[in-house]
């Protein structure tokens, strides 16, 4: 007989999995997919045009880990009308050794959110100026929320800069957020004052045209794309590609045709071996990040299913630890 199937409903993950558990865990994911120790076919994805949604699904094995997983994750864009989440999903767990399902993780698409957030931190940290203390958000959705609470969490932060097309979101978001943290948030009337009022930007956007134009570029800034993730998307005008000095990736390949960097192929303006590295390379140090406090660097962020397989993995690892969850059918 198979093992029983372990059932985590969202509520127990968010008890489980937290920006540390979250930030080891993406760490992990590009430190093995810098070493290639990973196994990760292409992302499927498709566009549910008349519904104004879209699916992802990913899925890795990290070689040694106790589990491969595949997740499947949501957006639809009209959900918040309806009074639900735009984001949505769930992820299914095998065991490494034997093939049998391990777990069922019923997160709501809570798990992407913390990993994209935890990769986003991550990016910022390792590539962004050390005294950078002004953040600028580019949308007011969930994503964003958590990449504020990822970053607040990691760093020291002065003030928040927003912008959304949205202005009734951007006060929701404000809000919620001073009612979070002690910094001010300020929404800001454009992309661009976003831009020239920060040392670190992070876009978090589903936008199919750029929002944030290369004249926007200042020294010394970094920027974090996280909304492109699959054909189409675009938040950077691919001519600002001239202007940034060092630009890094999640994944070579995803970003080429799914992320910021899809545009800037297309249009000729850099090529595969102009690209710095991926984030992975810096971290254990097969390339070098930022080398000088003027220079603009770039972050690439598709989301991997590295990544998922390793939040996921440790998610029921800790569950099992801790005696959460019940065998499915049982509860």
């Amino acid at each position: 007989m198979p093992p029983p199937l372990l059932h985590l409903r969202e509520n127990q993950i968010r008890n489980l999995i937290g920006p540390d558990e979250a930030y080891q865990a993406v760490r992990e994911a590009f430190a093995a997919l810098a070493r290639s120790e990973v196994l990760q076919p292409p992302v499927i994805g498709f566009d549910l045009t008349d519904r104004r949604g879209e699916v992802h699904l990913k899925g890795a094995y990290l070689e040694g880990a106790p589990h491969f997983s595949f997740k499947v994750a949501t957006g639809f864009y009209d959900n918040p009308d309806r009074g639900l989440p735009t984001g949505s999903g769930l992820v299914l767990v095998f065991d490494a050794w034997t093939g049998f399902p391990a777990a069922l993780l019923q997160d709501n698409g809570y798990l992407t959110e913390m990993r994209t957030a935890a990769a986003g931190t991550l990016a910022c940290q390792t590539l962004a100026r050390d005294d950078a203390r002004v953040l600028g958000l580019i949308g007011a959705g969930a994503g964003a929320r958590y990449q504020l609470r990822a970053m607040a969490h990691a760093r020291e932060l002065e003030r928040v800069v927003i912008w959304s097309r949205s202005e009734e979101r951007v006060a929701l978001f404000i809000e919620e957020m001073e009612a979070e943290f002690a910094f001010g948030i300020e929404r800001a009337a454009s992309p661009e004052a976003v831009v020239s009022a920060a040392g670190i930007v992070i876009t978090a956007t589903p936008s199919r045209e750029p929002l944030i134009p290369v004249d926007a570029l200042h020294a010394g800034l970094h920027l974090t794309c996280v909304g492109s993730d699959q054909p189409g998307k675009q938040e950077l005008d691919a001519a600002a590609f001239r202007r940034i000095d060092r630009v890094y990736v999640d994944h070579l390949e995803q970003a080429a045709s799914q992320g910021e960097l899809q545009h800037a192929l297309v249009a000729g303006v850099i090529g595969r071996d102009e690209i710095a590295g991926t984030l992975g390379e810096v971290l254990v140090g097969l390339k070098k990040g930022r080398r000088d406090p003027d220079e603009i660097t770039l972050c690439d962020l598709t989301g991997t299913g590295a990544q998922d397989s390793a939040i996921a993995s440790l998610c029921v690892e800790l569950a099992r630890e801790q005696g959460v969850g019940a065998a499915l059918g049982d509860e």
